[in-house]
């Protein structure tokens, strides 16, 4: 059964679109078409951005207080929670997340990112009076810093765009988001959630473009912010773009992660740990560590681990429930990691993985891989695959493995194992990195996440978020 969609949603309305271009969604899994949906041109995007100016500086939205957005964003909340489950099905069709993952994570923790940022959004408003040296005081205001651009990458479409759309809402902001072209079904399903919920017309808005027209947006005279997830380079031409035009702009890119296994960390417990520090998402994820430092003294026991533990995965069809691993988000994709895989195989050991399942004549599957005898300077080291690739890296002594770890183009996540977790946390502050965990990685919806170096600009989650969605005024009243 196809899922076709004929309309965008601008100004809390079905609109049809300004031109007959299409793009076909296909299951990931089966290579079956899903359906089709309306592809932007300028004039939809002119249409989309002038309903979030409207909404901003007319109508129940610009006069509401942070209370009254919060309530409206409760609402939202529950209307998005009694669609998880149809939400976790239509990002894995598309884009092949397994199904434990999605439900998880585009199910229920993106549900948890509003609800977290409208308890915030009640915070907002108090007054902030600062002492003046020269009058009598300062008051610091802050207001919404308008229309925002949100463009989001296929691997987390749901979520990455809550990530964007929930502390702009919570700081009075309106949003044009742009999903990424292989996963669109899921937006549809959002934005009737807020339809539901009686979020006013014009804050949210959903048009599905290409690069050229997603270019467009990010230049578009009536956008004052731009929030951005997905590769570097794009993340660069965005940067270049908010740069010349003095427009705010928050990257959140790609990366490179390193996991540091101390000499007495149990490496059971981090092969346990390895699905979502190193493999989430069929390694479809920005802060995944696909470095592996490993001691010399313990090397092939980790390399041992690692080969059992990839072929131990169920490499299956995304929306079955006991599948581990599913196939890359498209074909052109599985493309690409397979030529990494094929730069791997001239470059390190291959222990595991290298090819495609047996027995699969349909998908876009690859198997979980492990390269062992890898160099911090190979290109599979270096480079982001973001596919189910590791690379296995030996070390000798802890200053060699922070050398190797820090020596990235990528700051975005990384993880520190070790039995002693006050050790680990010691070395965990020496990693140059946004983010880092011990013994375990997950991001915390309470504390800021991004990333430094070539993994991007700003951060998203935490109270600080909302910061980017803010101006800031003082007033100095000296008498």
């Amino acid at each position: 059964m196809t899922q076709s969609r004929d309309s965008f949603f601008i100004g809390n309305a079905w609109v049809k679109p300004a031109s007959d271009r299409t793009f076909t969604l296909i299951n990931a899994s089966t290579e079956e078409v899903l359906g089709t949906v309306p592809e932007a041109c300028e004039a939809d995007v002119d249409a989309a951005v002038a309903a979030a100016r409207l909404a901003l500086v007319e109508g129940p939205w610009a006069k509401a207080s942070p209370a009254e957005r919060a309530d409206v964003m409760e609402r939202f909340m529950g209307a998005l929670a009694s669609r998880g489950e149809a939400i976790a099905r239509a990002v894995s069709a598309q884009n092949g997340m397994p199904l434990m993952v999605s439900s998880q994570l585009e199910g229920q923790f993106s549900v948890g990112v509003v609800q977290y940022y409208a308890a915030l959004a009640r915070s907002l408003g108090e007054p902030d009076v600062r002492p003046s040296q020269m009058g009598k005081e300062t008051l610091v205001e802050r207001s919404p810093v308008g229309v925002v651009a949100a463009i989001v990458p296929w691997n987390f479409p749901v979520t990455l765009a809550l990530n964007k759309v929930a502390p702009a809402m919570a700081a009075g902001c309106t949003v044009v988001i742009k999903p990424s072209p292989g996963t669109v079904l899921d937006s549809y399903l959002v934005a009737e959630a807020a339809l539901e919920a009686g979020v006013p017309a014009g804050v949210l808005n959903w048009v599905a473009a290409d690069r050229d027209v997603g270019a467009y947006l990010v230049a578009h005279p009536g956008v004052d912010k731009v929030a951005f997830t997905g590769s570097t380079g794009a993340g660069r031409a965005i940067g270049r773009t908010c740069g010349e035009l003095l427009r705010p702009v928050s990257l959140e890119l790609g990366g490179k992660s390193a996991a540091i296994l101390l000499e007495d960390a149990d490496i059971g417990a981090f092969l346990q740990g390895v699905p979502f520090a190193a493999m989430l998402n069929n390694g479809q994820a920005c802060y995944n560590a696909t470095r592996i430092l490993a001691p010399r003294s313990r090397y092939a026991d980790v390399v041992d681990g690692l080969a059992a533990f990839a072929g131990a995965l169920k490499v299956g069809e995304a929306l079955d429930p006991e599948t581990h691993v599913g196939p890359m988000a498209s074909s052109a994709h599985r493309d690409k990691v397979e030529s990494y895989i094929a730069i791997g195989k001239g470059e390190a050991r291959l222990v595991a993985g290298g090819g495609r399942p047996k027995g699969t004549n349909r998908g876009w599957f690859v198997e979980p891989t492990i390269f062992a005898d890898v160099a911090n300077t190979d290109r599979i080291a270096r480079e982001e695959i973001f596919g189910p690739v590791l690379a296995v890296i030996p070390y000798d002594g802890e200053d060699e493995a922070l050398r190797i770890a820090n020596d990235s183009d990528y700051g975005l996540g990384g993880s520190v194992w070790s039995a002693d977790g006050a050790h680990a946390l010691d070395v965990a502050r020496r990693v140059e990195s946004g983010t880092v965990g011990v013994n375990g990685y997950m991001p915390s919806l309470g504390a800021p996440f991004g990333g430094i170096k070539a993994s991007g600009l700003g951060r998203e989650f935490g109270p600080e978020a909302i910061d980017a969605y803010q101006n800031t005024k003082s007033i100095y009243v000296m008498g």
